[in-house]
């Protein structure tokens, strides 16, 4: 390692309570998004919750463990703003601890670009300094780069956990641009508990996407148990050269590559590697792509435009929804007023799928759930829960699939699509479906399903 890196790092160490009492009242820091997230220095922060006000605290999923400290010092303390929840911001946001902020990733960086936004201090997680003076960003880039030339002050916290992830673009930062660097407690990094068991739905629901993908598709899949499931289905079904370019690489798509499914041979765009923004898996996928060079970290601002999606033939996108209604409007990230994700990459991976050649875009739900009490009620409704988010407009709508089919609503009219929907509505549905269709002004036929 150059001599005069090592001793910019030796100037640069402080450890976390030094690092955390630089925070005064009324500061704005930004958080790296998800395993990039700072453990050590947000615990000290949070110890300061006596001493400070007001501080504004931008974050971009927190994940479950370890659990973010400040949030619990309430917002009169630390206002804590999130890109996109999962279920530990869930909960604090259910007791006023956490705020949502509406965002397609695809423009994170430009929100944070933008000189309205401010940010006095950047903080993150990162592998340790290689012998060019350089910190991987790991499993989180998203907005990485961005956040650190926009912010006052970097303060890096080094994890011997972080896997080095090669570029990409956007992928690492030089010690020349650090002000601080904390060396933690190596915290391990919080690993996705195994997949649940795919349930009959799932399995049907998988089946019927299987059907719509070819040889040299280019996959983007979301997170749960339908698309790991799908993960492994495509191992066995015979595809061959399939890419991959996603928001989000997950543990299935590991398998993908060892398989021999995904070569990325015929890839517009980092051909023969693996295009990804962030990861969330097991520690097997983190030591997998650590110093790999089938990876291609980068930012949200490409892994997520729709023209850089675009580029590449045959795309094809997968995402779980929530509810969707008869004038098909895709409810993703609420249950009601509720809020439970976010929007994410959706919107984004639809419309690239959408202008890419031969590319298609999946939303897939089950058809019904229970509530707390048992009752069954239709995921394909008449119209939204009341305060229920729209994620995706029913003029980006692709396929919507349930385990009773898949429908195609793509440039078809409004009694056509509500046709459509209540076919793959749960059986015990469909009645009241056509009923309340009928009566909205949707609804052609005159004979019943």
């Amino acid at each position: 390692m150059n001599k005069d890196f090592n001793s910019q790092y030796r100037d640069k160490l402080i450890n976390a309570e030094q690092a955390a009492k630089l925070i005064q009242s009324g500061d704005v820091l930004l958080y790296a998004t998800f395993l990039g997230r700072p453990v050590e220095f947000d615990n000290e922060l949070a110890k300061r919750g006596q001493e400070i006000n007001d501080v504004q605290i931008f974050c971009c999923g927190t994940m479950a463990e370890p659990i973010m400290q400040t949030p619990l010092q309430g917002p009169e303390k630390f206002t804590c703003n999130n890109w996109f929840f999962g279920v530990q911001d869930r909960r604090l946001h259910d007791q006023g601890n956490m705020f949502y902020m509406p965002i397609q990733f695809s423009q994170l960086q430009d929100v944070i670009s933008n000189e309205t936004f401010r940010i006095d201090y950047y903080v993150q997680q990162v592998s340790p300094m290689d012998q060019y003076g350089f910190f991987s960003f790991g499993p989180a880039n998203t907005y990485s780069f961005e956040g650190c030339l926009k912010a006052t002050k970097v303060i890096l916290e080094v994890n011997e956990n972080i896997p080095r992830i090669p570029g990409g673009s956007e992928d690492s930062v030089h010690i020349s641009m650090v002000d601080y660097i904390i060396e933690g407690n190596n915290t391990p990094l919080f690993e996705l508990p195994p997949a649940k068991q795919p349930t009959e739905i799932d399995q049907k629901m998988a089946r019927l996407i299987l059907e719509e993908i070819g040889d040299r598709s280019c996959l983007q899949l979301g997170i749960g148990a339908l698309p790991n499931l799908l993960g492994e289905l495509l191992c066995e079904a015979g595809l061959k050269d399939l890419g991959i370019h996603t928001e989000m690489y997950t543990d299935s798509m590991t398998r993908l590559f060892q398989e021999g499914v995904a070569t990325g041979k015929y890839k517009t765009t980092d051909r023969g590697k693996i295009a990804f923004s962030f990861v969330l898996g097991t520690r097997k996928t983190y030591d997998f792509m650590h110093q790999n060079p089938l990876m291609a970290s980068h930012c949200g601002r490409y892994t997520n435009n729709p023209k850089v999606i675009a580029m590449n033939d045959r795309v094809v996108a997968i995402n779980n929804i929530v509810q969707v209604d008869l004038f098909s409007q895709i409810c993703s990230e609420s249950a009601g007023t509720r809020h439970i994700s976010g929007t994410g990459g959706q919107l984004d991976f639809i419309t690239g799928a959408w202008y890419s050649r031969g590319g298609k875009s999946f939303l897939c739900l089950s058809s019904t759930y229970k509530d707390r009490n048992g009752e069954i009620h239709s995921r394909i409704a008449p119209i939204l829960t009341p305060g229920s988010i729209v994620t995706t407009p029913r003029t980006a709508v692709d396929f919507i699939v349930t385990e009773y089919g898949k429908a195609r609503l793509k440039g078809k009219p409004t009694w056509e699509r509500a046709e459509m929907l209540i076919e793959i509505a749960h059986p015990q549905f469909r009645d009241q479906l056509i009923q309340e269709a009928n009566r909205m002004n949707i609804w052609r036929r005159t004979n019943r399903i």
